[in-house]
């Protein structure tokens, strides 16, 4: 009786070990899926109006990493454009407004070689002279800037709102940016 006890037990802890494994698998492939399927996108709500940019996750992953970390921690909130350059940049992300400052972390230099500074609305990290001092500025080109190809980390791409980028004045705050998840479908990358 204890051995045929024993059996079943073992029967019945063996089937709940592969059920258990077969719903992590399932939620993983849940997971997988998600990620294919959409984009991650910041809403980057400004004074002047909101642009929309897809993140480049899997071509930029430790650049946009940190900046979606940012993101979500609220630490763009509040801050102000430091710096616009006509037919050069608009820049942000500065908590002291002045370009010097930062997050207080840096991250390394991540070229990606498809990813250009190739028209209006890219989004790149700001940094110092030290190729991996960049922090937590960042800028969007106001239209394409070849010279700062290898240079500079693009991460990003503005799809929608881009009139807002051409509105931007040097001092105009930066109200928030906000992280979510768009359907691919939604979104025609030029």
């Amino acid at each position: 009786m204890k051995k045929r006890c024993l059996i079943i037990l073992m029967a019945v802890m063996i089937c709940f070990s592969v059920c258990g494994l077969a719903a992590i698998q399932a939620k993983d492939n849940d997971d997988k899926v998600k990620k294919v399927d959409t984009y991650t996108v910041a809403v980057i709500d400004t004074e002047k109006g909101t642009m929309k940019a897809v993140l480049f996750t899997d071509q930029a992953p430790i650049t946009t990493k940190n900046f979606i970390d940012l993101a979500n921690d609220s630490f763009y909130k509040d801050m102000v454009f430091h710096r616009v350059v006509k037919d050069f940049v608009i820049q942000t992300g500065d908590p002291t407004g002045t370009g010097a400052g930062g997050s207080g972390k840096t991250i390394p230099l991540e070229i990606n070689k498809k990813l250009k500074h190739k028209k209006a609305g890219m989004l790149a990290m700001a940094r110092k002279a030290d190729p991996d001092s960049a922090t937590s500025q960042f800028y969007i080109t106001l239209k394409a800037q070849p010279k700062l190809d290898a240079h500079y980390a693009v991460f990003g791409q503005v799809y929608e709102g881009l009139d807002t980028i051409f509105k931007i004045l040097q001092g105009d705050k930066l109200n928030s940016v906000e992280i979510i998840e768009v359907p691919k479908k939604e979104i025609k990358l030029k």
